[in-house]
């Protein structure tokens, strides 16, 4: 298999991404060539000093397209030659763009973007990066739980542009493949909020938490999430490209209950003594989170999941694919671990 591997080149797209970063260990570590898109040279040297943190100095078995979602230029020659694609590659706008639009359709355009060049280079399978927000969202109390792949988001609830914008395009993907695919096979993991070991300083929202926690965030708000360590979303990822089982299905990247932000506070003083010095387990009054965000657009994001329950199961994927994810404990204290490892708290 490994004579095979060396010889099958995989295009993992956003290459500056945390997911994506680790689908590349992922797959330069089981042998695979890969070519990742950036959308400026420049990024280049940061990628690749990225995955020798990692443990990986890809060499000459690591090459980069410069491809933009917004954009048809250089998809087609991103694709050229793959066998698989993994999609992690997500448009987020920058702050002065707050209508729905601007967060909906880059999404659902670049997902088509990508899907017709790897299509027509011949592609045999694509794995989508989506997420928790495409299933898990807008739902009510009485909905049941824990949330599952077969769950959609309630775009007529209370939902977030982000969070609409990843429903959307996971949607048109599907539709794409049923209507345009030409055989080619899709399938899409959706992990939960993702930690584990970060790489360098340019991390992901859910990372963000861990970190303004060990930097003295002062409390807690009542938001509860499942999470999942990114060694083993890439896994996932992996998993989805080569098993025929995955074609055509949706996985969730999840392990264990959700957790409430007090009790992932709680974990980072028990495990981490000194260094979460500064961690906070006081929790925020609701009404003061739901007042504080009149004025403060993160917060006023974070008030439609105040006492929200968010948890989801991840066994279709330990069932169909034997995926092993590390526990939840595990994934948030390498996360504050390498934080501080790194000198980023």
């Amino acid at each position: 298999m490994k004579t095979d591997r060396k010889d099958t080149l995989v295009l993992v797209t956003g290459g500056t991404g945390f997911i994506a970063q680790y689908c590349m260990l992922a797959l330069l570590n089981d042998g695979y060539r890969v070519r990742t898109t950036i959308r400026s040279p420049g990024r280049e040297d940061e990628v690749r000093a990225h995955l020798k943190v990692g443990g990986v100095d890809a060499g000459d078995r690591l090459s980069f397209a410069i491809a933009d979602l917004d954009h048809d230029t250089g998809w087609a020659e991103a694709a050229a030659g793959c066998t698989y694609v993994m999609h992690g590659a997500s448009p987020t706008p920058s702050g002065d763009q707050t209508r729905e639009e601007d967060w909906i359709e880059p999404a659902v355009n670049g997902n088509l973007r990508v899907l017709r060049a790897a299509r027509d280079a011949g592609v045999r399978r694509v794995v989508l990066t989506s997420a928790f927000g495409a299933i898990g969202v807008g739902h009510g109390p009485d909905h049941r739980r824990p949330f599952d792949e077969t769950d959609w988001s309630n775009l007529e609830g209370n939902v977030a542009p982000y969070q609409k914008s990843k429903t959307l395009s996971e949607r048109a993907a599907w539709d794409f493949i049923a209507r345009e695919g030409g055989g080619m096979e899709l399938s899409a993991v959706n992990p939960v909020a993702v930690y584990g070991p970060v790489l360098g300083a340019d991390y992901s929202h859910s990372i963000r938490l861990i970190a303004n926690m060990m930097k003295g965030q002062p409390g807690c708000v009542n938001v509860n999430s499942c999470c999942v360590d990114v060694r083993d979303v890439a896994d996932l990822h992996l998993r989805c490209m080569t098993d025929p089982a995955a074609s055509g299905e949706r996985f969730l990247a999840t392990v264990g209950d959700s957790l409430w932000m007090v009790e992932v506070a709680e974990l980072l003083r028990q495990r981490l003594g000194a260094a979460a010095a500064k961690v906070s387990t006081d929790v925020w009054p609701d009404e003061q989170v739901r007042i504080a965000g009149e004025t403060n657009a993160q917060l006023k994001a974070v008030a439609p999941l105040l006492n929200y329950d968010m948890n989801a199961t991840g066994k279709k994927a330990e069932r169909l694919l034997g995926w092993a994810p590390r526990s939840r404990e595990e994934a948030i204290v390498a996360c504050a671990e390498s934080l501080v490892r790194l000198g980023l708290v």
